[in-house]
């Protein structure tokens, strides 16, 4: 697993958990507004990465601190491993959450069926109309779609969340977006940070206002 990152305890990350969060190296999305910049590119120096070894020495240590661990990104479905990422961290005995842009619904159809996660958060960016705009690439909205599927119908507990990018999306676009989370399921909108967002033109907006 190629780790760009890692958080050595939150309570904010995992509902109602404390853990430890592994930021994943590598995103195959260029949203605008991302404030995890760094994380983005796949192509860095692997003595920029933390050895996966090293990581699971530190979950180790603090296992009595932690009831789990998240793993975000970047993109983390973009991994070859993680699957077998995620059951490492199963079988040392701590509950996981993944956060996922639902590009790779095969791969979130995959965790879900090993029983890999414990809880899932999906990022539902638009409405599909605009959907390119706020990924900064051509998205197969059809993916996006399945994944939403995919997750209501699971029988993990998840949450579909929104960055509300007032720049980006109008009080109707967010409406629009609530009405493609399935009944039953949550949705949480998230608060813009523009500080670190990867389109300067943001982050100057920001500040005129």
């Amino acid at each position: 697993m190629r780790i760009g990152g890692l958080n050595k305890f939150s309570l904010s990350d995992f509902p109602g958990r404390t853990a430890a969060v592994a930021f994943t190296q590598g995103c195959n999305f260029r949203c605008p507004y991302c404030h995890n910049g760094s994380l983005i590119s796949a192509d860095v120096f692997e003595f920029c990465l933390i050895p996966e070894e090293e990581f699971f020495e530190i979950l180790q240590s603090r296992n009595k601190r932690l009831d789990g661990v998240v793993v975000t990104g970047g993109e983390p479905t973009i991994q070859a491993d993680l699957p077998e990422f995620l059951a490492r961290i199963k079988s040392e005995g701590f509950l996981v959450k993944l956060d996922t842009n639902g590009s790779q619904p095969h791969v979130l159809r995959a965790v879900l069926q090993d029983g890999l996660v414990d809880f899932i958060a999906m990022d539902v960016k638009a409405p599909l109309r605009i959907y390119d705009r706020l990924t900064g690439v051509r998205t197969p909205t059809s993916q996006i779609l399945e994944s939403i599927e995919l997750i209501a119908r699971s029988k993990v507990i998840h949450e579909f969340r929104t960055t509300v990018v007032k720049a980006l999306l109008s009080p109707r676009d967010i409406d629009s977006i609530g009405k493609l989370i399935p009944s039953g399921s949550a949705h949480r909108l998230q608060k813009f940070c523009p500080q670190h967002a990867l389109d300067p033109a943001l982050r100057t907006r920001a500040k005129e206002h």
